[in-house]
């Protein structure tokens, strides 16, 4: 159900790539935004006291523009920048609903996604005039399809895994002249990754301000969730930067079927090290199977633990969210989302082995834990199904 490992790589050295001047650029941009607002930052009390951690506060993204879901800052940020570039302006001088006007005719834009990302990157294409092609991996559910669809965005699903089809939405940006616009990076191809992990920065920048407002205080613990880890290390430098990469603990978390950045912090040297074949999994957000290696540095520099979780995890994680205890607020929270609540829950609860790893980390009555639910219920069928009906009890089949 869980494998759970030490960082023997940390060293705590910081991206000059993920800061807080940065991470202010980027907000300032999204505040630009019609409907932008911080998205809110729930404090569960009741079952910080049942898990006997001091706090437990939860950034609840699906709340983000309306698409129940965070991944629209990174697509946007990284489409504010690209036409920044060619309009020769700054970052600044972008106004989603003018800039338009000053193109001789649109740009195509195009991604590879298992959903959140595609619908970010069809918004802030619709948002902003220019048009999207969006290729979704083999399996896909048919609520994403549906969703990017409706954004204005050609939606096509392919018969290859998540990795696969990013090869291929480059190979056909190439074909096509159109603009790639994917959150993972390979040589050659780092500018606009390292833009969309930036985007994502606007998220940890307002979570860390409305920390610092409540009593509880800034986080001592932070519980990020991987798939090629764009996110997780946009998040973990800007805190690094902000907080000091000495003054809080960092747990990423990844689906066992899609491990890359577990098996990437576990290999001898702490090179990248990736899992092929279908990556199936409920978390399909999290099922990418290559690291990105802009982001890798800062994961293996500054994380303290990485851990690997069955569909299970996040199926508890899902119900603890949306059935909290008596005066605790409820979240909707996707499978996605709800990957570190899931884990914590386990690290509080269950056997020994498990537990120690959790004291190591000096997860205890002091700690403040901050997660990221970056998904509501994307997938509204499967949500009722786990949350519901019971799909994927903790104690159940992974």
């Amino acid at each position: 159900m869980i494998n759970i490992s030490e960082n023997r790589f940390y060293n705590g050295k910081t991206s000059p790539l993920f800061n807080k001047d940065i991470a202010q650029q980027a907000r300032q941009f999204h505040s630009k935004i019609a409907g932008y607002a911080p998205t809110p930052l729930i404090s569960l009390p009741q079952l910080a006291k049942q898990l006997d951690v001091k706090a437990i506060l939860v950034k609840d993204e699906s709340h983000r523009f309306g698409l129940n879901a965070f991944k629209v800052l990174g697509g946007s940020y990284a489409l504010g920048r690209v036409l920044a570039n060619h309009l020769s302006v700054d970052i600044s001088a972008i106004d989603l609903k003018t800039v338009s006007s000053k193109l001789d005719k649109p740009m195509v834009f195009t991604t590879a996604t298992a959903g959140n990302h595609g619908t970010g990157v069809a918004w802030a294409a619709r948002e902003m005039g220019q048009k999207a092609v969006v290729y979704m991996p083999k399996g896909a559910a048919q609520a994403n399809v549906d969703r990017i669809k409706a954004l204005g965005a050609e939606c096509i699903v392919t018969d290859v895994n998540y990795d696969d089809t990013v090869r291929f939405a480059s190979r056909t940006a190439d074909e096509n002249g159109w603009m790639l616009i994917q959150d993972t990076a390979w040589d050659g191809y780092e500018q606009i990754p390292t833009w969309i992990s930036q985007g994502y920065m606007t998220m940890a920048d307002e979570a860390l301000e409305q920390a610092a407002a409540m009593p509880q205080g800034v986080p001592t613990h932070v519980m990020l969730q991987a798939g090629v880890g764009a996110m997780a290390g946009g998040v973990l430098g800007y805190l690094c930067d902000k907080l000091g990469p000495d003054n809080f603990k960092t747990i990423i978390s990844e689906p066992a079927a899609a491990d890359c950045i577990y098996r990437s912090g576990t290999s001898k040297n702490g090179d990248i090290t990736c899992v092929s074949g279908d990556l199936n999994s409920i978390m399909g957000g999290l099922a990418c199977g290559e690291p990105n290696p802009v982001t890798w540095p800062i994961l293996r520099d500054c994380s303290d633990l990485f851990a690997s979780v069955s569909d299970n995890v996040s199926a508890t994680g899902m119900r603890i969210l949306g059935n909290p205890l008596k005066d605790d607020t409820a979240i909707i929270s996707g499978e996605s989302g709800a990957i570190n609540m899931g884990l914590l829950y386990l690290l509080a609860t269950q056997a020994a082995e498990i537990h120690s790893i959790a004291t190591s980390v000096d997860l205890n009555q002091d700690s403040v834990v901050m997660i990221f639910s970056t998904e509501g219920n994307t997938n509204p069928e499967r949500y009722r199904k786990i949350v519901w009906e019971g799909m994927l009890a903790v104690d159940g089949p992974a």
